[in-house]
């Protein structure tokens, strides 16, 4: 049981911190057939500037009125990114916008599956009624799917993590030993990665260090009637918002084009003496410190050093002026499926993909290739050397090249290799 544990947390980590698309506009698709394709189009900021939905699959098979509508919305909003939900009909949602790519290359598209677990969860919440008011709750896994590629942590974070379903044999486990352990692991990744405290919502501000769900209410109420935060000290004017609190959560709570460069950093304001003492040293002011590898770099640690600031936070602050609220997650990449490789029928051994890795267990990592059905790498293909964790080699998020070893369609299993050199199956 506690291994099982393990692997959901480690895997609901890798989830969490997966590479962020950014401040990007995006179009999110919750794909089907008979009740159509849900769009959502958020704006760089996640902001829902337009919704439909659209009908070209079975029955309707509106294909072609269904791209004009997207080109259109595509071009009005200047949409960079397509988010599609990876459930059913998504290689069939895939194409679609494949297809609007090739027809529109003036458009510069990018399309990208998305894992929509807990999407439905988050429609039907509380949260998603409130932050999404007299929106139909079937538009609202698409709003949840688009933002998700945008900032997956800032998403994710809107669903209780048992319904993110990333775990093995979750059913069977201890409610409140697995509770207790992700909800541990959301708030590791939240204070790892900062927040932006002018655009954060209260889900994601209430996992901040110090910060309770009715105060990250007060905070976001406060920042609706007063306007953006313009510095970390203006959080003490939040009702509730006390000296404690302040002290546990200012150095997680980030402050862009502020009127303090500091606060945009991981530095705590405790520490912002100490800054400025090491501007004066280097004869400059704070504003020009940061971001000087130079000059950081020809400062010695050791002459900062005092009572209430050891060598180790010394340091830790001066790397974290080099590169200042430094996003700790990956770059952001994508896979590219293979064209006519939509079904399991498609599948031949011997074929080179490229997949997403959705799910890792103890025995083997799951990938989707794109055909519906996620093929299983076992944890004895996953390298040339021996591997004792199958996380020590891939986690959810990543892309990889896999071959098809065997494909057995009537049970829908297809076994995969990262072992490009091995040997496929090819008896039939």
């Amino acid at each position: 049981e506690d291994e099982a544990v393990r692997v959901f947390a480690a895997n609901l980590r890798d989830l969490l911190l997966a590479a962020p698309a950014g401040t990007r506009a995006t179009l999110g698709l919750d794909p089907g057939f008979r009740t159509g394709v849900k769009v959502a189009v958020v704006d760089a900021t996640g902001k829902v500037v337009a919704t439909d939905v659209i009908y070209p699959h079975v029955p309707a098979n509106k294909w072609d009125e269904s791209l004009a509508k997207l080109a259109r919305l595509a071009e009005e909003h200047a949409v960079e990114l397509i988010a599609i939900g990876n459930g059913t009909a998504s290689r069939e949602t895939d194409k679609l916008a494949g297809d609007l790519i090739t027809r529109h290359p003036e458009l510069k598209l990018t399309k990208v599956m998305v894992s929509e677990a807990g999407a439905s969860v988050y429609s039907a919440s509380a949260f998603a009624s409130q932050e999404l008011p007299g929106m139909d709750v079937s538009l609202r896994g698409a709003v949840s799917i688009a933002r998700r590629l945008q900032d997956p942590l800032a998403e994710l974070v809107k669903i209780d993590p048992k319904s993110i379903g990333v775990g093995q044999y979750q059913h069977d486990l201890s409610e409140v030993k697995l509770s207790r352990s992700l909800d541990a692991v959301v708030e590791d990744c939240v204070n790892g990665v900062g927040v932006d405290v002018n655009t954060a919502s209260a889900p994601l501000l209430s996992r901040v260090s110090g910060i309770s769900g009715g105060l990250a209410e007060n905070i976001v109420a406060h920042r609706d009637e007063n306007g953006p935060f313009r510095s970390r000290k203006a959080l003490k004017d939040v009702a509730r918002l006390g000296p404690k609190a302040y002290e546990q959560c200012a150095g997680f709570l980030r402050i862009r084009g502020g009127d303090d460069p500091l606060d945009f950093s991981s530095v705590h304001p405790e520490s912002y003496p100490l800054v400025r003492g090491m501007a004066k040293t280097a004869g400059s002011d704070v504003a020009a410190l940061i971001g000087n590898t130079g000059v950081l770099r020809s400062l010695r640690p050791e002459q900062f050093v005092t009572e209430a600031f050891g060598l180790p936070t010394v340091t830790d602050i001066l790397r974290e002026l080099e590169k200042p609220g430094r996003d700790p997650r990956p770059a952001f990449k994508t896979a590219t499926f293979k064209e006519g490789v939509e079904k399991i029928g498609d599948l031949a051994p011997g074929m080179i993909l490229e997949g997403v890795v959705t799910n890792v267990a103890a025995f083997g990592a799951f990938i989707d290739i794109g055909v519906h059905q996620d093929g299983l790498a076992h944890v004895s293909a996953l390298s040339k050397t021996f591997v004792k964790d199958p996380r020590d080699v891939v986690k959810p998020g990543d892309i990889v090249r896999v071959k098809v070893l065997d494909v057995d369609i009537p049970r829908k299993r297809i076994s995969l290799t990262l072992r490009l050199e091995d040997e496929a199956d090819r008896t039939e």
